[in-house]
């Protein structure tokens, strides 16, 4: 299975560096470009104290497919140079478009069949692209429907509800440590700012709060695949409704049983304690299945002889 290192120049000429893999034999091929979720990410969607590693397992089986995947690593990790914690939203998204460009103006790439798989704030990014530019196809894993307010109360609320009994007895009070960690980051002013003695990129979580990805779903003309795990705290799979019915035409939605937020699945009571255990596992192969199959059908891509797709396999 070939990778090529290939190099995206942002709007601003920061060089975003990534891999592009090609499946088996002659192109142009049909593509995706693969958006991770927020933090400190690079092109396999990992961060230093959380190894994703979701990038090649989702590359292999779209190879199988033959269709190429092109991703990059964010500002300030991997081959990019910058600082991860003064990029904003809205910077995310616009190298995320450049990104898409480039791919597309590849001449191995078919610039008529180039769609997107965004995982968590990637999929907030690839709404916004699909109701923005021509893609082909995409997949929002994860992704909310919501004010981005409302979707982090949700998760904080999830998130103490996963902790043990002695901890639940203090939502009242976590809420409102949460509620003045908020109004404080609310009047912050800089990108980086310190909150309960810790640095955070204030200015991205500023642009989240106030994001509402209702807008863009509303605006998508383009097939849209949604699948949320049934057991993910950061994003309320209730939300896969709410696709379904904001996207003109619809969208194909899906609630996958156990499935968690780091897109493995946990057969236990979900904690984010148990996030280090789970991503020792495999992403999960019907997730990896389904999103393949679906790529497939709708970028109009042929499957690999099984004789190379042994090949990729073992590549």
């Amino acid at each position: 299975m070939p990778d090529i290192d290939m190099t995206v120049t942002a709007d601003d000429g920061t060089p975003l560096a990534g891999t592009l893999t090609l499946p088996p034999g002659p192109g142009p091929h049909p593509a995706v470009l693969l958006l991770h979720g927020s933090g400190p990410l690079d092109r396999d969607g990992n961060a230093p104290k959380l190894p994703m590693n979701l990038a090649r397992p989702v590359a292999e089986a779209l190879a199988l497919r033959g269709i190429a995947t092109l991703r990059y690593d964010r500002r300030g990790t991997g081959a990019t140079p910058g600082d991860w914690r003064t990029s904003s939203f809205h910077g995310n998204r616009l190298d995320a478009a450049a990104a898409l460009r480039a791919l597309a103006d590849r001449p191995d790439i078919r610039a008529d069949a180039v769609g997107m798989i965004g995982h968590s704030e990637g999929s907030l990014h690839s709404m916004a692209l699909a109701a923005r530019t021509d893609v082909r196809a995409t997949v929002l894993l994860a992704g909310f429907a919501n004010v981005g307010e409302d979707a982090f109360r949700w998760q904080g609320r999830a998130m103490v509800e996963s902790m043990p009994a002695p901890v639940r007895l203090l939502r009242r009070p976590l809420g409102a440590l949460g509620n003045r960690g908020l109004a404080r980051l609310k009047k912050t002013r800089t990108d980086v700012a310190r909150l309960a003695g810790a640095k955070v990129n204030a200015g991205w979580m500023r642009e989240v709060l106030t994001h509402d990805s209702r807008d863009d779903l509303a605006a998508i003309h383009t097939p849209v695949l949604a699948v949320t795990g049934a057991k993910d705290l950061q994003v309320d799979p209730d939300d896969l409704d709410r696709i379904a019915r904001l996207v003109p035409g619809g969208a194909e939605t899906f609630r996958i049983p156990d499935l968690t937020h780091i897109l493995r699945r946990d057969p236990e009571r979900p904690s984010p304690r148990s996030y280090g255990r789970l991503m020792r596992e495999p992403v999960d192969a019907d997730l990896l299945e389904l999103v393949a199959e679906w790529l497939r059908h709708h970028l109009d891509a042929a499957a690999v002889e099984p004789s190379a797709a042994g090949r990729v396999a073992s590549s």
